[in-house]
This record gives C-alpha cells, sequence and structure tokens, in this order.
C-alpha cells in the first residue's frame, strides 16, 4: 500500500493508496475518527475497511486529516476536516478519470464527515457509516438522503448508545428510494473491540451485494 501525498486546503495531506485492477475500477474513500481523541488513518477499524475494500477490487484510499501524522494544518471542528476530504475526492477523480462509481466510508466522527460529503459530492453512491456519533453531531442535513448505504452501530456503545442512531436510521428509511443496511451487533462497543469480525463481514456482504446489483443491471 504505497504511501501518497496530496494538497489540501491546509496544505499537504499524507495518505495510503491501493490501486485497483483496472483504470475502470470503482473508488473507496476512508475515512477515521476524531483526530482529538487519537483518530488517524491506521487506526484498526480503518484499516480494516481499506482492506475490505481493496480485497473488492477497488482503489482505495485512507489518509490522516489535517494536523494528524504528517498532514499539514490544526484540527477544524470538522468544516477543515470536510474540505479535506473533498480534496481527497478531488485527487481520487483526477487520478481515475474514467471511473464512474465512487463510495465514502468513515467511522465515528469520520462517518459524521462522510455523510456531509455524500451531500456535496453527486458522484458518490453508496456509503459505510460506522457508529455515526448521531448524539454529538446534528444529521438533518440528510434530508434529503442522496444515496442508499449501511450503517452499523454496537449495542454496547457507551460513547453513542444506538437508540440515537435508531432514530436516524427511520428517518433514512422513510425518505423515498433510500434503502438503509442497519445492523446494531450485540456485545459490541463503539471501537469494536470484540467484535471486528462481525462487523466486517457485513460491510464485505453488503458491498458485494451491490456491487452485484450493478453487474446484473449493466448486464439487462
Amino acid at each position: 500500500m504505497p504511501e501518497v501525498i496530496f494538497t489540501g486546503p491546509a496544505g499537504r495531506v499524507e495518505g495510503r493508496y491501493t490501486a485497483g485492477p483496472t483504470a475502470s475500477s470503482p473508488v473507496a474513500l476512508i475515512l477515521h475518527p476524531h483526530p482529538k481523541h487519537g483518530g488517524t488513518m491506521n487506526n484498526r477499524v480503518v484499516y480494516s475497511l481499506y482492506q475490505t475494500f481493496a480485497k473488492k477490487g477497488f482503489s482505495t484510499l485512507r489518509f490522516n486529516f489535517r494536523g494528524v501524522g504528517r498532514s499539514e494544518g490544526a484540527y477544524d471542528n470538522g468544516e477543515g476536516e470536510l474540505a479535506d476530504a473533498a480534496a481527497a475526492m478531488d485527487w481520487l477523480q483526477s487520478t481515475h478519470p474514467q471511473v464512474n462509481s465512487f463510495w465514502v466510508a468513515g467511522f465515528s466522527f469520520g462517518a459524521w464527515i462522510a455523510m456531509q460529503l455524500l451531500m456535496r459530492r453527486p458522484e458518490l453512491e453508496g456509503f459505510i457509516a460506522l457508529s455515526p456519533p448521531t448524539n454529538m453531531y446534528d444529521f438533518n442535513f440528510l434530508a434529503p438522503c442522496p444515496v442508499s448505504g449501511q450503517i452499523i452501530h454496537g449495542e454496547q456503545d457507551a460513547v453513542v448508545p444506538y437508540q440515537y442512531t435508531d432514530t436516524l436510521v427511520q428517518k433514512l428509511r422513510s425518505q423515498k428510494g433510500i434503502a438503509i443496511d442497519y445492523h446494531v451487533l450485540k456485545a459490541t462497543d463503539h471501537f469494536y473491540s470484540d467484535n471486528l469480525a462481525e462487523m466486517i463481514a457485513h460491510v464485505d456482504n453488503y458491498v458485494e451485494l451491490r456491487i452485484t446489483n450493478v453487474l446484473k443491471k449493466r448486464i439487462a
């Protein structure tokens, strides 16, 4: 997984990138947890998401938000981090001009940024949101949510009680044309400490299903 450096709004952005098998392989952007609470692109959940998409044949990028690792700048309360994610999308699009299938996935704070990015980048066609911080941030901007996706939460999440995410999922599912694949994992905390494998299995199955359905539509 080669290191990549690209330019963001606050300067240099450090990332890791794995190319897909072809120039038209789908693309996935992975976003990490809160920079002020130890979140980096090397977080085990983020790394597992990255590996899952790469193994599915996606060109996959994870990166450090501003002020994390070797990325320049300083934490900016979400606004700057969203701009960083948009810059990462710009880099992916310029690197993959033949691609028309883009996904975003995020964990915790990264899920909040990912969902905001959905509203600004119409090229995104799918998302994975793990442990979205629905008790800490306002998600009412998802009105309407532009695309279908997957949300996973831990039943024993003490940071973000899953009931807050239940409410969000109900709102999203009430929107026309939006399908949310939602899982509340038993005996699972915010960090998937003892249940990483089950979470990744759900992600793997969902992405495989979406890829298969797209291929069927193209053949038809």
